[in-house]
């Protein structure tokens, strides 16, 4: 039996979040809803310019495990920090939550990532990171009995930009499989996908993983084409399970093979903040993939989870989302 429902690997990143104008974002150069790399001064210079911040955990893969142990799920998670302040608040904070958190900080230089997080009135975000300590992940963090101990084993996109991390992901895979478990991805961003889209098909075609995450935009990128059902048609032929989509107020589509199934998304009043809405889908789709039920309900799950998150600020959940009706409906149903 698996000890854990899902282990994440990611970047563990310290978000400062703040809201701004788009006026902001265009005189300080910051791309809108994307998350673009800078470097320590950088950092300083936005840390400086930004507007008063709320530091929260975050990075994709630990929003990810997060909501799903909210969901009453157990996981644990494989990241890098620094022995530093921030590195200390992320490791508190994710141990906290209940999720299993070991990996060996850095003693030396470079500090703990963190994101400058800029959310605009119309609820998008635009992330501005600096990797820092996440830089230094590689194989010798991946604890092989974790890994094997894990129904499924799930990592960010975002992880292809540090050097050695791809590394870590491909050992981890490797052991997953051994061990008859399951390996998924998420494609971060489109911009990501842009970078990477090469390897990011041969991770698919290859196999060593079986599960996509994507939203619409990551999806389109990956195939080149601005057709999003030759897109999501692509994917399913070349993934080894299936993919999960999402496609914003339109819900999301499940394909695995020739099905296709759709769920609508969950009606909100407000988009306060959309940081962690694909990483709370994830969790949602994983926590009901982990507990056996259907396509169709895990997604449900996942709506719910991304619905809750972009009504309020911060990629973390605030009350357990076991407490949410539409969660008690696919969960009690």
């Amino acid at each position: 039996m698996a000890e854990y429902d899902v282990l994440t690997i990611g970047n563990a990143i310290v978000d400062i979040i703040a809201r701004a104008d788009d006026a902001f974002l265009e005189r300080e150069g910051v791309q809108k809803a994307g998350m673009t790399l800078i470097d320590a001064e950088r950092a300083e210079h936005l840390y400086d310019a930004m507007g008063p911040g709320t530091e929260t955990s975050g990075g994709s893969a630990g929003n990810t495990i997060a909501g799903l142990v909210s969901l009453g799920g157990t996981g644990a998670y494989i990241g890098k920090v620094a022995n530093d302040q921030l590195g200390r608040i992320f490791t508190h904070d994710i141990r906290a939550l209940g999720v299993k958190f070991d990996t060996t900080p850095l003693d030396t230089t470079p500090p703990t990532a963190r994101c400058m997080v800029l959310v605009t009135p119309d609820g998008e975000r635009s992330m501005s990171t600096f990797l820092g300590a996440c830089t230094e992940l590689g194989p010798q963090d991946i604890d092989a009995s974790l890994v094997a101990a894990a129904k499924v084993t799930y990592f960010e996109g975002y992880l292809w930009d540090p050097p050695r991390a791809k590394e870590a992901i491909v050992a981890a895979a490797k052991i997953a499989h051994e061990n008859g478990r399951e390996v998924a991805m998420t494609l971060s961003d489109s911009f990501c996908v842009h970078r990477y889209r090469a390897e990011f098909l041969d991770l698919i075609r290859s196999g060593t993983v079986d599960i996509v995450f994507a939203n619409e935009a990551e999806a389109k990128a990956l195939y080149e084409t601005e057709d999003m059902d030759a897109a999501i048609d692509a994917l399913a032929k070349d993934v080894k399970r299936f993919a999960a989509v999402t496609r914003s107020e339109k819900g999301c589509i499940v394909a695995e093979g020739d099905q296709r199934i759709a769920v609508p998304a969950t009606a909100i009043d407000k988009v306060v903040d959309a940081t962690g809405a694909g990483d709370l889908f994830a969790a949602g789709f994983l926590r009901g993939y982990t507990m056996g039920l259907d396509h169709e309900k895990s997604a449900r799950l996942g709506v719910a989870s991304a619905g809750h998150i972009i009504g309020q600020i911060g990629p973390r959940p605030q009350l357990p989302l076991t407490e949410l009706d539409a969660v008690k409906a696919v969960l009690n149903g």
